[in-house]
């Protein structure tokens, strides 16, 4: 295989603010592989929360680039298997494992719900992320993108007041993502308020470490509850099965596609409820999201509606939720 890497500096349409951070660009870094004629694409993006830059995946990648072009390729899952043993970061590894399954597809001249046995007939809508702002911009951004379901980012000492105010311009499904800046007992209190405003779930309102607390929320919320920064690796989808309703997957924070697929068929023998969710990446990352739709309750993978402009041709969402997938195989990736 023949290995590319290459960093891009994504322009954001609005500042894009959650309860610890705010930026107005995201770095990734899309890499590329190619057999013959075919070349499949992955991408992941920094993240100074998890101490990821686009650096230090390019050394680590760089550092087996030998091993990895030299790797006899036939299966994603066999590639996989070998980069976790290079102890590559997941971050890392899901640009590579992305690039693998995306490169699988073509050659075989299938996208990936059809290479996995699903059809892409019914599959969940996503949700557009409104961030933190004043609340008249938050507003301002839900009438610049009516969509049919908003997830909030929340985390102020206003929360609920922020909710009734959105509540008055729009009808759309709401979500709610504290990201870890709620205690239990704010999130009991604030359960019914927000479940009167039209609000569907709660997304990691507690601290990621706080089971205790989640236990108790458990217990009383009267919204089901999504864990996300509690939901790192397959190792946590069993623990999670006790404190939480349901769990979002980042390709990005698992490793990749290979890992979320056993995700998702360990989230749903258990009974959870299965969203796949985004960073603020470009259309590579999310055609590959797109490809596991068919299996999943919830979507969150809204990137590239984020963006002042993408960076690659795919999986199109169409203004009202809707999707066309591409018609070449795989993820159905090219670079513009």
């Amino acid at each position: 295989m023949r290995l590319t890497l290459k960093k891009y500096v994504l322009a954001l349409k609005h500042t894009f603010s959650i309860s610890r951070e705010s930026h107005d660009y995201q770095n990734t870094l899309i890499v590329g592989f190619s057999l013959g004629d075919s070349t499949g694409y992955g991408e992941s993006t920094s993240n100074p929360y998890y101490k990821i830059s686009i650096e230090s995946m390019m050394a680590e990648i760089n550092a087996i680039r030998a091993d990895i072009e030299s790797f006899d390729f036939d299966r994603p899952e066999e590639f996989h298997k070998f980069l976790v043993e290079k102890n590559l970061s997941n971050f890392a590894i899901c640009a590579l494992d992305l690039a693998a399954w995306d490169l699988y597809g073509k050659l075989k001249g299938k996208p990936l719900y059809d290479v996995w046995g699903t059809s892409k007939e019914n599959y969940p809508i996503t949700n557009y992320t409104i961030g933190i702002a004043p609340v008249d911009k938050m507003v301002a951004k839900m009438q610049e993108m009516p969509w049919p379901i908003y997830k909030i980012k929340l985390g102020t000492e206003d929360d609920v007041a922020i909710v009734k105010e959105l509540r008055r311009h729009t009808d759309a499904i709401f979500r709610i993502d504290a990201n870890c800046a709620w205690s239990a007992e704010e999130t009991i209190l604030n359960a019914p308020l927000l479940k009167d405003l039209g609000v569907e779930f709660l997304e990691q309102p507690l601290h990621a470490e706080d089971w205790e607390g989640m236990e108790k929320v458990m217990h009383a919320s009267v919204l089901p509850v999504v864990a996300d920064e509690s939901c790192i690796v397959e190792a946590d989808v069993e623990k999670c099965g006790l404190h939480f309703n349901g769990i979002n997957i980042k390709l990005t924070k698992c490793g990749g596609l290979t890992p979320a697929l056993r995700m998702i068929k360990k989230g749903k023998s258990m009974g959870m409820k299965v969203m796949v969710g985004c960073m603020t990446e470009s259309t590579v990352g999310i055609s590959a999201i797109a490809q596991l739709l068919p299996q999943l309750d919830y979507v969150d993978m809204d990137g590239p509606l984020l963006l002042k402009e993408d960076i690659a041709n795919g999986v199109q969402i169409l203004k009202n939720g809707m999707l066309i997938f591409p018609e070449i195989g795989g993820s159905g990736v090219t670079l513009r």
